[in-house]
Parts: C-alpha cells; sequence; structure tokens
C-alpha cells in the first residue's frame, strides 16, 4: 500500500487496492499498520481537514518548525491536483529536491509527507483534498517558501494560478527559516523509540 519515493527517501506513495462493484467503490484510504510497517512509529493523528479549491488555487509551499513540525498524509477526494513535496531540510542530501505526484479521485491515491518536508498544491480542476495531520495548525511555526522559486524548479502545469497573499509574499528556499536535518531525524527518532518501548511494554 506504501511505498517510499526512491528520490526523495522517507516520502511514501500510496498506492490502494481498489474494490469496485455494482454499488460502488471501495478502498481503505489510510491503514495504521501499514504506516507503522513502512516508517517503524505510528502516526500520531492530532487534526484532519479538508480543503476545497477551484482550478488554478495553488496552496503552498508550507511547512511548520521543528519541533513540533507537522507530518501529513493527503488524499484528492474530489476533482485532480498536482501534490509537491520539497525537502527543505538544512544538511540533507537531498535538500531543495521535490517530487510531484497527481492526486485524483479517480486513482485514490495518497502521499505521506514527513516532518521537515515542505508542502504545496495545484489544483487542476475544481477538487477536494483531505488530509491527515500529526499536529494542530499552529500559526505561530508555520512558514512558507515561493512556490515559483527558480531554485526548486518545479514543473507548474500553465494555469491562470490563484494564491493567496501570504504565498504570493513567500521568501525564496535561501532566504527562509528552515529545519535542521539533525533536528527532524531525532525528532523522528524520538517517535520510533517511544514506540518500541511502549510496544515492549505492552507484552509484559
Amino acid at each position: 500500500m506504501l511505498h517510499e519515493i526512491e528520490q526523495l527517501p522517507g516520502v511514501l506513495h500510496s498506492r490502494p487496492k481498489i474494490h469496485p462493484d455494482s454499488r460502488g467503490v471501495f478502498n481503505e484510504w489510510f491503514k495504521a499498520s501499514a504506516f507503522e510497517e513502512a516508517t517503524g512509529y505510528p502516526f500520531d493523528l492530532q487534526q484532519a481537514n479538508l480543503s476545497t479549491s477551484t482550478a488554478g488555487v495553488l496552496r503552498g509551499l508550507h511547512y511548520a518548525e521543528v519541533p513540533p513540525g507537522q507530518a501529513k498524509f493527503i488524499s484528492c477526494v474530489a476533482g485532480r491536483i498536482l501534490d509537491v513535496a520539497v525537502d527543505v531540510r538544512r544538511g540533507s542530501e537531498t535538500f531543495g529536491r521535490h517530487i510531484a505526484v497527481e492526486l485524483s479521485a479517480e486513482n485514490r491515491e495518497g502521499l505521506y509527507i514527513p516532518v521537515g518536508f515542505a508542502h504545496g498544491f495545484l489544483a487542476l480542476e475544481d477538487s477536494t483534498v483531505a488530509y491527515l495531520t500529526s499536529s494542530e495548525y499552529l500559526p505561530g511555526v508555520e512558514h512558507a517558501i515561493d512556490p515559483f522559486d527558480a531554485e526548486l524548479g518545479i514543473d507548474w502545469p500553465d494555469m491562470d494560478y490563484l494564491l493567496s497573499e501570504k504565498d504570493q509574499k513567500a521568501p525564496s528556499l535561501q532566504k527562509a527559516l528552515l529545519p535542521e536535518f539533525d533536528e527532524c531525524r531525532a525528532f523522528e527518532n524520538l517517535l520510533r523509540d517511544g514506540w518500541v518501548i511502549a510496544n515492549e511494554g505492552a507484552g509484559e
């Protein structure tokens, strides 16, 4: 169900098994055990969001300070989007690298974006996006990067873009306040170690 994206380790691509019949279609959108198997720790769900956008709306690129950081699991439940993740961890071997994946109500795919990565999406048509997050929204620790920063080289489809004022004024990657790679890895290791200890205790 979940597969790590080779060119951007840590980012997971979900391609669920779809079960169609005469009544409609069913699939497992998110499965805790599959996530734990892929990452070594559970997804600490703190907030679930729905975002509806008209065609051409571009949201992002957004990320949170670490700590607390904010991991996300993204899926498009209506319409079609180009979903983008960017490694913004200073000191990372893949710093500044991005991936872009088309998510749609038809393909029912999802994208897991870990702490220390920026996220954004372009609505290719009128769309509704559902996402799970590992922390609640905290305005004081959320930051943005210019989605059109030439250094990132994101090939956004040619559309009449509509961005928020905040995203229009977002700084470039080099001018943004970014998390450090070591801080992000230490945070993930705490989650992983805590999960291992909890499991060992549960077995006693």
